[in-house]
């Protein structure tokens, strides 16, 4: 990687901007100016066309023709004011002042993550509005805010995986400065930023990348259309392309990580492997406090998170689904789709993915027709990010409803619980922590031309779920984006005040939990969990009697009259405790 950083787009410096953009098939290309001359750009190298200007500065709104095509907005554009089909707008990203000098990071082993989309967040819906909110996550015990994609999308409303402008901030969120007060206020409230990133696929309306160079590959196909080209011609300017955009969110905005978007969907056969070589650039490019690249992968593939000199990637962690579908299919039911694969699951097999970080090493996959895992023995646990929901096992469901709808309360406040003292990296999705009862639908806004195709894919999707009766919500109607507004009002009332009491007293503990480990199940439903010098006993259906440690004390336990409104507490005796439902016990040993 060229050491020049960075590459592409609109850079203003002294009096005048340098504008570089990627074009490897165009003969000439020429930069529109809004309200200005329009300038030739010339070739420097490898398909790079720069030019530099006095007659631009910030605030200037510009596009690109490539010969007598377009004109297009900049793939590569800082921020896109009227939306991804208009023009872009030249930013200047040293004019906004940091108070975040002071901020040293999070270290992973510290990591608890609140993913959150901005839009759904507030009512506001804006960046601006979750900055309001960064008091109330800090004392929840959070220590990681991960937003959904916030690259600009088409339409007022999206989940932020219909991606056009990689390096712009979504403009229905607020302008590139709201991010950046954003970040540095989360810095002084002592919570980490991660950012949600998708390099695997175009958005379908508006990505105008591919007009510029080849991004896209005819060899090989994604769920959602043809994969990135990161291997065949032109792939290097490709690569580039996205690692400026990695290290653009780290360097400008201060983030803290990427989420990495289904990295199981980057076709790449080219050594090093494109993961590999963004994580050396990140190690070579960004200063400062810790940042964390984490992938999203559903193959729980140790290369991942291997040192580059082992031939791994080098990546910081993976987030690791098998412990969410073993808990799903025993204490939900669920019998579907990829949850075919754990139909069997017992306490055994729950308390082998929180022991080791995943649970499926080379078996066979019904779901997939072939085998899937590697040996977690180099992985370490808080390698692994796990959880109980997130956007993606709530929001594709069809009505994007809540695990909360799914099973009792009693089990919900079990498994908060267990997710708040596994040895992982616990991610909680918003509104989980009071137990919200606002869905999280699939939303978009398209254009009338897509929109209709979007609809009917949606309605296809579920067209042979056995359990599922009725309409699927119209994604391109403003409802599901509207009903998936968190209620800042729940909080406050019964039932939900003493579930968020709940996982407030859990994430104040979660430090005290030692670095030892030991989990066993000893029954199908039951697991009891050593993290000396705290022991936990988790009943996840029925009626259960547990052993304890001898010598304990009870710290919590999840029928506290705090937590329920109609409390049925176990019973204890010296060495035991005796569940009436669903629930948790967490003592404190000698």
């Amino acid at each position: 990687m060229s050491p020049s950083f960075p590459l592409h787009g609109a850079h203003p410096h002294d009096d005048a901007v340098t504008f570089r953009v990627w074009a490897p098939a165009a003969d000439a290309v020429t930069l529109a100016l809004g309200g200005g001359p329009s300038l030739a750009l010339s070739e420097t190298e490898d398909g790079l066309f720069a030019c530099t200007t006095d007659a631009a500065g910030p605030g200037t709104r510009y596009r690109f023709r490539l010969g007598d095509e377009g004109p297009f907005p900049d793939p590569a554009a800082r921020f896109q004011p009227e939306g991804v089909h208009g023009p872009s707008e030249v930013i200047a990203p040293d004019a906004y002042e940091w108070g975040d000098a002071d901020w040293n990071g999070i270290p992973r082993e510290d990591l608890v993550v609140y993913e959150l989309h901005v839009g759904t967040f507030t009512e506001a819906g804006t960046f601006d509005g979750v900055r309001e909110q960064l008091a109330y996550l800090r004392d929840l015990g959070v220590t990681a805010i991960e937003l959904m994609p916030v690259h600009d999308f088409p339409g007022a409303r999206n989940w932020g995986y219909d991606p056009a402008a990689w390096f712009a901030p979504a403009s229905a969120y607020g302008r590139p400065e709201a991010l950046r007060r954003l970040v540095d206020a989360a810095h002084q409230t002592g919570l980490a930023v991660i950012l949600d990133v998708i390099y695997n696929h175009l958005g379908p309306d508006g990505a105008y990348a591919n007009a510029f160079g080849p991004f896209l590959t005819d060899t090989s196909e994604t769920p959602w259309g043809p994969a990135i080209n990161l291997d065949g011609d032109g792939a290097a300017g490709v690569r580039r392309f996205f690692l400026d955009n990695a290290l653009h969110w780290l360097r400008e905005y201060h983030v803290d990580g990427l989420r990495l978007d289904a990295t199981h969907a980057l076709r790449d056969e080219s050594d090093p492997h494109f993961l590999a070589e963004l994580s050396a650039a990140v190690g070579e490019h960004v200063d400062g406090p810790e940042r964390h690249l984490i992938a999203e992968d559903r193959r729980n593939l140790n290369r991942l998170v291997q040192p580059r000199d082992d031939g791994g990637y080098g990546l910081d962690a993976v987030w690791s689904d098998d412990l969410h579908h073993q808990l799903r299919v025993l204490t939900a039911g669920d019998t579907e789709g990829y949850y075919r694969d754990y139909q069997d699951t017992t306490a055994a097999d729950i308390a082998t993915s929180i022991r080791d970080g995943w649970f499926f090493r080379g078996e066979h996959s019904e779901h997939l027709g072939e085998p899937r895992g590697t040996d977690p023995g180099p992985v370490a646990r808080t390698e692994c990010v796990v959880f109980i929901q997130n956007h993606d096992q709530v929001g594709n469901r069809p009505t994007g409803n809540r695990l909360t709808g799914d099973v009792s309360p009693a089990t919900y406040r079990a498994l908060s619980v267990l997710l708040c003292v596994v040895p992982e990296v616990p991610l909680l999705f918003m509104g989980q922590e009071w137990a919200a009862s606002t869905p999280f639908q699939f939303f978009t806004d398209h254009d009338e031309e897509l929109g209709p195709s979007v609809t009917e894919g949606r309605k296809d999707e579920f067209a042979d779920f056995s359990g599922f009766e009725g309409a699927v919500p119209d994604p391109q109607a403003p409802v599901p984006f509207e009903r998936s507004v968190l209620d800042w009002e729940e909080p406050t009332r019964p039932p939900h005040d003493g579930v968020l009491a709940l996982y407030h007293d859990l994430l104040a503990l979660r430090p005290r939990l030692g670095d030892e480990l030991t989990v066993e199940a000893p029954s199908d439903t039951t697991l009891r969990l050593e993290r000396p010098p705290i022991h936990v006993a988790v009943n996840l259906e029925g009626t259960a009697d547990l052993d304890l440690a001898s010598g304990t004390s009870v710290l919590l336990h999840t029928e506290q009259a705090g937590y329920t409104p109609a409390p049925r507490p176990p019973a204890f005796t010296a060495e035991t405790v005796a569940f009436s439902r669903p629930g948790a016990v967490v003592v404190r040993g000698d």
